[in-house]
């Protein structure tokens, strides 16, 4: 190892995406068929509308310099989200929220971005550690690591995938001998990978907590829940939410995420971001798609469909257990193999035949595709358990 680098990164790993993903559909590999369904990272199975394309294209081509520098602040962008997350928060509770503008919103690239800002802002220099229910998306824990600030986990029930609250207030009571307290807790709602959203108990657990922990609500995949806490941010400072341009929006390849926060909250995050840390584009792909959300949002219901006709075929079938889920994605485990090689060779074999699915926490979970590519995925599985 490098004499200059921490020692500690030596125990880390990177993060590989969905390995074998998109360079195997777009160029096909020895061991891959030419047609590939990546139902692996929770994405959109449709692109965007062409006609959204060529107007994508035209402002590029027409209005955005490429000479220069894209908007730092991302001021048009920051009101459309604000008026997004008004609407938004209306139309999934009836109930009037007309409070969010632009001060209570900070852009990122992806929200991966926010999620490390947010550790900065908070945790180093030893002033904190995080908390984190397995299973959950791991980029919290990821993220940590590479900053060196501690992380605390406590499990889930292993039926519903509630957190188990008693060892995490445990753990906020009593820290670990030479560990910061816990400054953040993260959690995400619907829980990915398991799809479940947050229950009253674990909601009313966040509430009780005090005002110096930051809780952090990932709604990563609200349009698809209709779930969401914003409602209850004003009376919480010390509660952000994340959501992402990535999944029901189809812009996964601008990596457009947001928080919305307490106004100091999102000052600070401003602080701590790179500066023109969105391409001007990016920028353009966000605005255009929330002006175009009903179009983008229509597929919604079909998604929706699909992922319950799955779930019910699924249910179906022998030797394994699938969950309910609130999000674009099911989960599911084999009843009978501790050892998880079956599951390996159900991955690999389905990668094989050209499903791609994401193997983790002992279980795969299954971006719902279109109708076909559900089909393909239900029939895979029916021939190989």
């Amino acid at each position: 190892m490098l004499p200059f680098l921490r020692s500690d990164l030596a125990q880390l790993a990177s993060y590989t995406p969905h390995p074998g993903g998109a360079d195997a559909a777009a160029h096909g590999s020895p061991t891959q068929p030419a047609q590939v369904d990546r139902l692996d990272t929770n994405e959109s199975p449709y692109d965007l509308p062409e006609d959204l394309k060529q107007k994508l294209a035209w402002a590029y081509q027409h209005e955005l310099e490429a000479n220069r520098y894209p908007d730092g602040g991302h001021a048009a962008l920051k009101g459309a989200i604000a008026q997004y997350a008004n609407q938004s928060a209306y139309q999934s509770a009836q109930s009037s929220v007309s409070w969010v503008t632009s001060a209570h919103i900070s852009v990122s690239n992806g929200s991966d971005e926010l999620i490390r800002s947010l550790l900065i802002a908070t945790c180093l220099r030893a002033e904190g550690s995080v908390l984190v229910a397995d299973p959950t998306f791991s980029m919290y824990a990821i993220t940590a690591n590479t900053l060196g600030v501690p992380v605390v986990r406590v499990g889930r029930n292993a039926q519903t995938f509630e957190t188990d609250l008693a060892a995490a207030s445990h753990a906020i009571a009593t820290p670990a001998a030479g560990q910061p307290a816990i400054r953040v807790v993260f959690t995400v709602h619907p829980n990915s990978p398991t799809g479940n959203a947050l229950t009253d108990a674990e909601l009313d657990w966040l509430r009780s907590l005090p005002p110096h922990i930051l809780v952090v609500i990932d709604e990563a995949y609200f349009e698809f829940s209709q779930q969401t806490v914003l409602a209850e941010l004003p009376q919480h400072p010390n509660w952000v939410i994340l959501r992402t341009f990535s999944k029901a929006f189809r812009l996964a390849s601008h990596r457009v995420g947001y928080a919305i926060a307490h106004p100091e909250l999102a000052a600070t995050l401003e602080k701590i971001r790179l500066p023109y840390n969105l391409p001007s584009l990016s920028q353009r792909a966000a605005e255009l798609a929330l002006a175009h959300q009903d179009t983008l949002l229509a597929a919604i219901p079909m998604l929706l469909s699909e992922r319950d006709r799955l779930f019910q075929a699924l249910a179906a079938l022998p030797g394994i257990t699938v969950w309910p889920s609130a999000a674009n994605f099911l989960f599911l485990r084999l009843q009978n193999d501790p050892a998880e090689e079956q599951l390996e060779t159900l991955f690999q074999s389905l990668k094989s035949a050209g499903t791609l699915v994401r193997k983790t926490c002992g279980g795969l979970r299954i971006t719902i595709g279109t109708p076909a590519e559900n089909q393909r995925t239900l029939d895979r599985l029916r021939d190989r358990l």
